[in-house]
């Protein structure tokens, strides 16, 4: 049995932040994804938290992160706001970039954000999520290495590609989150059995020859399965349009991979759309009341289904047992950062 302990959310942010800042992260940069790594393990994905640490820091020392990057922000239209993160991690840049988009969408009702020369961005709707708990309808596009195949080929062309929208709630919280990515499942999901040793089920990935595979190490050698076949392989393309292609980053067939420390930075990019639904939804609009009660149904037609739920749901319960409670983080996980820490003191 593997050995865990069970640490309080500001006890994983801390971690988090020393170990990135031992690796030579500056504490400008290390807060925001600190910040996030947190509230991924709250949310119960554990696969793009602390456990993500140790690659973040081995690839801060490598150079395929610029872990002293400063993000530069242009505006170059009235409802767009384009942001350079210069080789630099992913969340620092959506910070800075999220300062202007938010109140320039309640301004115009909808504003565009577009970041470039990025890196992973790490889970999705956790960007989205913040955008919901502003009143905003958050749509966000994530472009990753090429790792999935075309529809009758077997190289890939574009990466798992994940896609996120984040409605507001009346509680604050967002009331439906939607975050999934073009593939089966994620490949950090495929890593991270990988790393343990573990099989995968069928249909998470294809070897190289385009065959089901259960090993992981065959599959990260081939392509990752696309969801529902030919339909996930329309939202990688619809993801690679907007978070690469619109964002002026690198497509996922020029990106270096995001895993291990060949390649250099993998330059990869981001979009977001920001919604003020005031804005768009008829009668009531000014105070958005029209929406939240057409929301309202919507969830409510779903959680009047005994065993229902939304995407999200299960997050949400999550976060709210792991603000009580703390989470509960593997001794494998917690070794490797303690000796990163360890060597900073």
């Amino acid at each position: 049995m593997t050995e865990s302990r069970i640490l309080t959310l500001a006890a994983i942010e801390d971690l988090a932040f020393r170990a990135l800042v031992a690796a030579g992260t500056s504490e400008q940069n290390a807060r925001p994804l600190a910040i996030a790594t947190a509230a991924t393990e709250a949310d119960g994905v554990a696969s793009h938290g602390l456990a993500y640490i140790p690659i973040y820091a081995e690839h801060v020392q490598c150079g395929k992160v610029d872990g002293q990057a400063k993000p530069v922000l242009d505006h170059p239209r009235p409802g767009v706001v384009t942001v350079n993160a210069a080789t630099g991690f992913a969340h620092p840049a959506i910070d800075l970039g999220f300062e202007q988009l938010v109140p320039l969408a309640g301004a115009q009702g909808v504003a565009a954000l577009s970041i470039r020369n990025s890196y992973n961005c790490g889970v999705l709707g956790y960007h989205t999520q913040r955008l919901a708990r502003a009143g905003l309808v958050g749509l966000g596009f994530t472009n990753a290495p090429a790792s999935i195949a075309p529809s009758g080929g077997s190289k890939p062309v574009v990466g798992t590609n994940p896609i996120s929208i984040a409605v507001p709630g009346a509680d604050g919280e967002p009331s439906i989150l939607i975050d999934q990515s073009a593939s089966t499942i994620a490949k950090s999901e495929v890593m991270k059995r990988a790393r343990e040793g573990k099989s995968i089920p069928v249909g998470w990935a294809l070897d190289k020859d385009g065959e089901p595979t259960t090993d992981p190490n065959l599959g990260l050698q081939g392509s990752m399965a696309p969801s529902g076949g030919y339909k996930g392989v329309g939202i990688g393309l619809l993801v690679e349009i907007m978070a690469a292609a619109l964002s002026g980053a690198t497509l996922g067939i020029h990106a270096a991979p995001f895993s291990g420390t060949a390649g250099g930075p993998p330059r990869t990019g981001q979009f977001f759309l920001a919604i003020d639904p005031g804005a768009t939804s008829g009668p009531g609009a000014a105070s958005g009341s029209g929406f939240a009660s057409r929301i309202a149904d919507l969830v409510r037609a779903v959680h009047d289904q005994n065993g229902a739920h939304l995407p999200g749901d299960g997050r949400k319960g999550k976060r709210a047992m792991a603000q009580q409670k703390g989470v509960e983080i593997s001794m494998t996980t917690l070794n490797k950062i303690y000796a990163l820490v360890s060597e900073e003191d």
